[in-house]
């Protein structure tokens, strides 16, 4: 192939990763227009990318104005890839499983660069649920995850891997960078975070971490309850949720504060 020839690959790649990323972001149905527009792609080019990922149902026409979706191959690999990871694969269980014994919104959540993302959740049994989606990148200061997800860093290294932007919460209110380091650090020698009224001023979140080999936080498992849950029930779940947490990690229950 030419140079010329391997460029234009490349830059057809980056383009289908971009349609990608944008229907992710969106959520929703594009329409050919907007998409153009949003990925700064010729409309003839995007016509033929998008028409091959149709044909491979990675994509699939939605309603009657030329938008375009994520079509089930999509399902088909994110049902892969779940069953293929051994950590969510043996997650999904214990979500399930945390979900089902306590009525409450359960979650595993990880890393996505230097945002925290829900990887997997199931509702609870309220009639008022609680949910959060899959997928969605969030602050990781919003987070009680997030306390932990980073704990393994310096504060050096946490105040300049969360950009600064991320530390003002969706009410407004900025949570200081040297506050922030300290509840990972209290978290980090808890073994657990608890936080309220972070994203949503009507609900708690529990986090547990999920640790490797080398004691390092990979993932956490999460109860999401209203902020009204007494006390003593919600350490009662805060014990359910330690003792899946540890179900899952691989480091010995101890280490790093655990």
């Amino acid at each position: 192939m030419t140079e010329a020839g391997e460029r234009g690959r490349e830059r057809g790649i980056d383009r289908v990763v971009a349609i990608l990323e944008h229907l992710r972001e969106r959520r929703g149905p594009v329409r050919m227009g907007e998409l153009a527009k949003a990925i700064g792609a010729p409309r003839s080019t995007l016509y033929e990318i998008v028409g091959r990922l149709t044909a491979a149902r990675i994509l699939e026409p939605v309603g009657d104005g030329g938008a375009v979706f994520f079509g089930r191959a999509i399902h088909y690999y994110a049902q892969t890839y779940v069953a293929g990871v051994d950590l969510l694969s043996r997650a999904r269980r214990e979500v399930l499983g945390l979900a089902t014994e306590t009525g409450e919104t359960a979650q595993c959540c990880m890393l996505d660069g230097d945002k925290y993302v829900v990887m997997l959740n199931e509702p609870g049994r309220r009639t008022f649920r609680i949910t959060s989606e899959v997928g969605i990148r969030l602050p990781i200061p919003w987070t009680a995850s997030g306390r932990l997800l980073v704990a393994h860093m310096t504060g050096a290294e946490i105040a300049g891997f969360i950009p600064a932007e991320d530390f003002t919460l969706p009410s407004g209110e900025r949570i200081g960078p040297a506050d922030f380091i300290a509840e990972t650090e209290a978290a980090r020698a808890r073994g657990y975070a608890v936080t309220k009224e972070l994203v949503d001023r009507f609900t708690c979140c529990l986090a547990a971490p999920v640790v490797d080999h080398d004691a390092r936080v990979v993932a956490t498992l999460c109860l999401v309850t209203p902020l009204d849950t007494p006390e003593e029930r919600r350490q009662t779940l805060l014990d359910t949720l330690i003792a899946a947490a540890r179900r899952l990690s691989l480091a010995p229950p101890g280490a790093v504060g655990l």
